[in-house]
């Protein structure tokens, strides 16, 4: 296999060497349990199966969840325990499967959610960091109910910076056009989302008028997703690399960008103020 299932097409032969994501053929997760730190619509009273998978095609220097996406905290697990730990949630009565950063394993996921897919009464989800092939979102047409994209960036500059993608916004948006396409409209019954697209955006220490820029592109699509604005920005990982980073957003900052979602008609998510801790992060199996 020469890997080209994200946007960074690095040609790994994965069985015998390890991806730009540092993932080899092995599916590898870091936790599998029922999560209640996502949207309302997605965690409800039962909660979201989640499921966190190692690795990652980013390289975002503040990243919350490091230790699985950078350091691969983890263990190995076959297909069949994977599809029998689907099931099992299901059983646990979550309002949803989420799939937490599960690209750079999709070419095992797909076929195992052909077959799941005739036993699961609850949406499959996937909650991306956005950098997507848009080709490779085809592929799941009819697998992913409810798709959860970050759109950390308009700017190249600012991208490549602080994610190593210079190509983020180019191949994010295409992506998102194809996730909207699959599901144009958010259907929301008893308060729990069944299908649609929640777009989710970080804003960033110094970065407001980047965030701005891309809620006015959001608002020019046919089918607009619902927007999820986050303030739990915290410094981390390597954050401290970059003195701008190296602080929490201010609520000018955030009220800057909420207002303009606001003034542009967008549906969707907030966060209130005290939210920029770690706290809601999960404890990674080693």
């Amino acid at each position: 296999m020469k890997c080209g299932i994200c946007p960074r097409e690095c040609g790994a032969d994965r069985i015998e060497k390890l991806g730009f994501c540092g993932c080899g053929e092995t599916l590898r997760v870091a936790k599998i349990m029922v999560h209640r730190g996502e949207e309302p619509v997605i965690t409800g009273k039962n909660g979201s199966g989640a499921i966190f998978f190692s690795g990652c095609v980013l390289k975002c220097s503040f990243c919350q969840n490091y230790p699985i996406s950078h350091e691969h905290f983890g263990r190995d697990i076959t297909d069949e325990q994977l599809y029998r730990e689907i099931l099992s949630l299901q059983e646990q009565g979550v309002h949803n499967i989420n799939l937490v950063t599960p690209t750079q394993y999709l070419h095992r996921l797909i076929p195992m959610l052909e077959k799941l897919k005739p036993k699961l009464k609850i949406p499959v989800l996937m909650n991306t960091g956005g950098y997507e092939k848009a080709e490779t979102i085809r592929r799941l047409d009819g697998l992913i109910d409810i798709y959860l994209p970050d759109l950390k960036y308009y700017s190249d500059e600012l991208s490549a910076k602080y994610s190593a993608a210079p190509d983020y916004f180019e191949q994010a948006s295409a992506a998102l056009e194809e996730m909207l396409r699959q599901q144009p409209e958010a259907e929301i019954s008893d308060g729990i989302m069944k299908k649609g697209v929640i777009v989710r955006h970080l804003v960033l220490p110094g970065c407001y008028k980047d965030s701005m820029k891309l809620i006015e592109w959001l608002s020019g699509l046919q089918n607009r997703p619902l927007l999820s604005i986050m303030r739990q920005y915290t410094p981390c990982y390597k954050a401290a690399d970059f003195p701008e980073l190296n602080r929490r957003i201010t609520t000018f900052e955030y009220r800057k960008v909420t207002d303009l979602c606001a003034e542009l008609g967008f549906d969707g998510f907030t966060q209130e103020k005290g939210c920029e801790t770690l706290d809601m992060t999960p404890v990674w199996e080693k």
